[in-house]
């Protein structure tokens, strides 16, 4: 039964690491940017869940709303993204070093936002919300149907996002815009409205992310730093620009994350960092990504 502890437990990390991953690919494979700041969105979408159900419980709402009100809060706070997608347009055709400072410094912004109206302490909410939905036996094996709940949604999102991308005309420009900008603008295409719209879905599915996990552990100022680590894990092993990838790298990071705190938890970032290194060594372009010709 321990082992299925752990892949759930793994499973629950990775569909929140992919969902962060995911918008960290799509900005990096439509704009070009490395967004650094994607963990200050993931925290972004943890403190604003964290009040926004403290105003619904205020109104007595029933707990049984609680994933949908979360996904909702993850949705409006992360359209944020699009005034702040206006401050990085200068930085599209700059070198690479100066998008990672740029985006770097909305890290640093976002630090101050979350002091000014969070405060620096950690945030939680009560803890028997994480229950609200029950759990489920499994010939002796409980699992919290919370959990499932998010694995599912994390499914859904990704399946909607690559329906998106392949069937709808909206998708196939923004594909084509990742192709070749330039011919996409001949062809009457705004690639500044692509830009915007990707930059703003990519903000989303991280404050999403950050807002399905916060019924199980607390927001703080320190959940940014940790999560990009992840993201950028989960991305060079996937490989950059796909979202196959995204996956594999978010359940092998998330797998061994709950394999290590369990067992070695001294290790539990020097495990993950030890299998980037091997993927960047022996496949530097990732499980499913393209090597460069």
């Amino acid at each position: 039964m321990q082992y299925l502890n752990l892949l759930m437990a793994g499973l629950f990390q990775a569909a929140v690491l992919f969902l962060v991953a995911c918008g960290l690919q799509l900005i990096f494979g439509v704009q070009k940017v490395v967004n650094l700041a994607c963990g200050s969105f993931y925290a972004l979408g943890a403190f604003f869940a964290i009040t926004t159900v403290g105003i619904l419980q205020a109104l007595e709402m029933p707990m049984v709303m609680l994933l949908p009100a979360l996904v909702v809060s993850g949705l409006l706070i992360g359209l944020v993204g699009a005034p702040l997608e206006l401050l990085l347009r200068p930085i599209y055709r700059r070198d690479p070093s100066y998008q990672l400072l740029m985006t770097f410094g909305l890290v640093l912004v976002f630090q101050d936002v979350f002091r000014f109206f969070w405060g620096a302490a950690p945030r939680s909410l009560d803890s028997t919300l994480y229950t609200v939905y029950g759990s489920m036996e499994l010939n002796g094996f409980r699992m919290p149907i919370y959990n499932l709940l998010v694995i599912a949604a994390s499914i859904g999102i990704a399946i909607a996002l690559g329906l998106f991308l392949k069937r709808s005309r909206v998708g196939r420009i923004v594909r084509a815009t990742a192709e070749n900008r330039n011919i996409t603008e001949a062809m009457g295409v705004n690639a500044s409205k692509v830009f915007t719209l990707v930059f703003t879905l990519g903000c989303v599915l991280g404050t999403i992310g950050g807002a399905l996990v916060i019924p199980t552990s607390a927001a703080s100022m320190n959940m940014a730093a940790e999560l990009v680590v992840d993201a950028f894990a989960v991305v060079i092993i996937g490989g950059l620009g796909s979202m196959a990838g995204a996956i594999a790298g978010a359940v092998i990071v998330g797998l061994m994350r709950a394999v290590a705190v369990s067992y070695m938890p001294e290790v539990e970032i020097l495990s993950i960092y030890l299998v980037v290194v091997a993927v960047l060594l022996f496949r530097p372009a990732g499980l499913f990504g393209r090597s460069a010709t």
